[in-house]
């Protein structure tokens, strides 16, 4: 694990296994090997993390106008929208796979970096808090689509009134949980800090420093 400061946490990925194969007889090597066919384009993408009014959305909504790029929007307000109405746990379930839809529509067109307005730790969380158990689909999802870089949020701005927001009073103890499940998993993850344009310039920082 590199560890840039107490803010930048991250898991080196920079290792690679080769291995030599042999065998008996003999073997012709092809000198003008066939060009193999062109790979897929496929953005980095960056999960905005971390408990509510953090400025999970907004953070995403800059990055992807500094990068000139996309950014997924968070889907629950979708499908919340006004007026705001109740939901139960199988929501959860479709608003997961609702965010999933709109990432891998937006993937196909996006720059260097997709920037994800929430993922699938904010929903295993969400169910947890809310009804005491998850869907087996968010916990399958959790380590089958895994993010290139996890920026977490920190609870250093002010919690501000919003219909869909249920946790004024305990966000640092949420942050903490979101904090374990990315070390626990080993994603590689910085912690964001700082005021609107400092939360930007560090998220920068990071990202910079990270696929540097």
């Amino acid at each position: 694990m590199k560890v840039y400061s107490e803010e930048f946490r991250f898991i080196d990925l920079t290792s690679c296994v080769c291995q030599n194969f042999s065998g008996g007889g003999t073997s012709k090597i092809d000198p003008m090997p066939h060009t193999p066919p062109p790979i897929p384009h496929t953005p980095y993408r960056i999960a905005i993390t971390g408990p509510e009014s953090t400025g999970k959305s907004e953070l995403a909504e800059k990055l992807a106008s500094y990068y000139k790029s996309h950014w997924v929007a968070e889907y629950s307000r979708e499908y919340l929208r006004a007026p705001v109405r109740k939901y139960d746990y199988e929501d959860i379930l479709e608003i997961a796979k609702g965010q999933y839809r709109n990432e891998e529509e937006l993937a196909k067109t996006a720059g260097q970096f997709l920037f994800c307005d929430t993922e699938f730790i904010v929903t295993k969380i969400w169910c947890e808090e809310k009804y005491g158990r998850c869907h087996p689909w968010i916990l399958e999802m959790i380590e089958k689509h895994r993010y290139d870089l996890y920026l977490l949020c920190n609870t250093d701005l002010p919690w501000e009134y919003d219909p869909l927001r249920e946790n004024p009073d305990d966000r640092e103890r949420l942050l903490e949980l979101y904090k374990k499940e990315l070390e626990d998993r080993g994603f590689p993850f910085a912690i964001i800090s700082g005021t609107s344009k400092e939360r930007l310039e560090n998220a920068i920082n990071a990202i910079e420093k990270y696929f540097s």
